[in-house]
């Protein structure tokens, strides 16, 4: 059983992600993971049905996912950021994704997924992997 009750799906080329998966740090019981990931891609197809190109952090202990804006305001809030950021993030998120990308030379955009929903019972079935595959963001991102 993974150390992790939460995991961060993030795209590990784009400075926008990395920024908001340092973000995580301090805080225990999260890992970050790759959206590449052959388990990430699982676990997106279990809950979704398909692969979506976003932001996606789920909390095993909450029953929750959070998508796109929704996952970048999540992460501010538990990383203790002011709502001013928070919002600031979150109401920004595509076109600081879309100026961070192209200052980048990335050109994948993220798909519009946003919002917040409950953890599927077939994606909670992959979890686990997806867990055990993520690594420290405390060691990872530093």
């Amino acid at each position: 059983m993974s150390d992790y009750h939460a995991v961060l799906v993030y795209d590990g080329e784009c400075p926008f992600c990395s920024a908001a998966a340092s973000a995580l740090r301090r805080l225990k019981g999260i890992g970050a993971i790759a959206w590449e990931d052959e388990s990430a891609q699982n676990f997106l197809r279990a809950q979704f049905g398909e692969t979506p190109f976003a932001m996606v952090f789920v909390d095993r202990d909450e029953q929750q996912v959070w998508v796109g804006r929704e996952a970048a305001r999540e992460l501010c809030e538990r990383a203790g950021m002011p709502t001013l950021v928070q919002d600031v993030v979150g109401d920004n998120y595509e076109s600081l994704a879309d100026a961070i990308r192209t200052v980048a030379g990335l050109d994948d955009n993220p798909d519009p997924y946003h919002g917040t929903i409950p953890l599927a019972e077939r994606a909670e079935s992959e979890f686990e992997e997806l867990a055990a595959n993520a690594w420290n963001t405390t060691e990872a991102l530093q």
